[in-house]
């Protein structure tokens, strides 16, 4: 489908709520989110219950293993809203999976995402108390996951590293990667703090050490988001091998992201966001981690794309964004804007290039973009 296409599908089904109040949100909703099981749909699973007990809304969840499965109902008018992950920032640049003809830069726009921490985990006997001890150490990373790897590339970043400074070893699925510390395989991986094989990690003999991401490092962050600027400084006091009351300064990402297009009818959009909250209590409680959905923490930038208008009005109405808030936004915006101008133009003259060269060609392209905006 073509992005011409996608745009226009999108374009074609807005739906208008009425009257801007949460008790006014569509009587039936669709979303996408990760695939049954993942943190992602429990949480969309437990907002979606919320709804439905608050506001009598019907909502069916479609899930996806793939981010182009979760954003496809979305473009195509399929669905309402996605749950989303790094694959949010990935599409609206035109990198990885969508660097082809076919996809490129693709406006979107949040509603709310959760905080979720971002580690550099290192085991307790490697030596690595800073991310700037990884010189040299084994780090491993996961074969085919550019949502991990680039995660783990901007914490090198913030201990002023490269890929060129420390030994990257590719593990072939995620599950081997986050237990090769364990066995003694790596020294060191970037990954939330609650995946199950840190716990074990933590138990075992090597133990486990988390490399703190200080809020107050103004050129390690300045140097993080450089590389992935969607990231911000986080007080985590869930993690494996924590005990209780303790914390760690750790980068957060957002997961899931909640996200729609950015033709939505912004009074619709404000309706979700009021649901979202008016809600708030029903679901809070869901997981571990699901009292992070309150709009004063996901109501905020850095987050993967630009935020819907009838979100900031409703967070502007409640007294959550802030003037800051409102200036990341535009400079988002004016990002966002300026790559989908560039690859109209870099597509027409580039569609004779097989894939890889294709891609290879937009990526110079996409940073030269960038930079000219900085």
């Amino acid at each position: 489908m073509t992005r011409h296409h996608r745009l226009a599908a999108a374009a074609s089904v807005l739906v208008a709520a009425g009257a801007a109040t949460a008790q006014e949100v569509p009587a039936n909703m669709v979303w996408t989110s990760y695939d049954v099981g993942s943190a992602g749909y429990a949480e969309a699973s437990a907002i979606a219950d919320a709804f439905g007990r608050e506001f009598g809304t019907r909502v069916r969840i479609q899930p996806s293993g793939s981010g182009i499965g979760r954003l496809q109902p979305l473009l195509q008018g399929r669905a309402d809203y996605a749950f989303l992950a790094t694959e949010a920032f990935f599409v609206s640049e035109g990198i990885y999976d969508f660097a082809t003809p076919d996809w490129g830069p693709t406006p979107l726009r949040a509603i709310a995402g959760r905080p979720a921490g971002w580690a550099f985990i290192a085991a307790g006997d490697a030596g690595i108390d800073t991310i700037a001890d990884a010189a040299g150490k084994r780090i491993a990373f996961v074969a085919g996951n550019p949502s991990v790897n680039i995660k783990c590339e901007a914490l090198l970043a913030f201990g002023g590293l490269t890929l060129d400074d420390v030994e990257a070893v590719t593990f072939p699925t995620y599950a081997a990667a986050m237990s090769s510390m364990t066995r003694n395989e790596s020294d060191a991986t970037c990954t939330t703090p609650t995946t199950s094989q840190l716990y074990e990690l933590a138990d075992s003999p090597r133990g486990i050490h988390y490399a703190p991401v200080e809020p107050d490092n103004e050129e390690g962050w300045a140097q993080l988001l450089d590389v992935l600027p969607i990231m911000g400084p986080f007080e985590e006091n869930v993690a494996a091998g924590l005990a209780e009351g303790e914390s760690v300064p750790m980068a957060a990402y957002r997961y899931p992201v909640i996200t729609t297009t950015p033709d939505k009818s912004a009074d619709e959009v404000y309706a979700f966001t009021k649901a979202l909250d008016e809600s708030f209590d029903l679901y809070k409680d869901g997981t571990a981690t699901m009292g992070r959905w309150s709009l004063q923490e996901a109501g905020h930038p850095p987050i993967d794309i630009p935020f819907h208008e009838g979100a900031i009005r409703y967070l502007k109405e409640i007294g959550v964004w802030t003037e800051e808030d409102q200036a990341w936004n535009d400079g988002r915006i004016e990002r966002m804007d300026a790559l989908v101008a560039a690859w109209e133009e870099f597509a027409a003259a580039n569609s004779d290039l097989d894939e890889a060269a294709f891609a290879e060609a937009w990526m110079t392209r996409r940073d030269e973009v960038v930079a000219g905006l900085n």
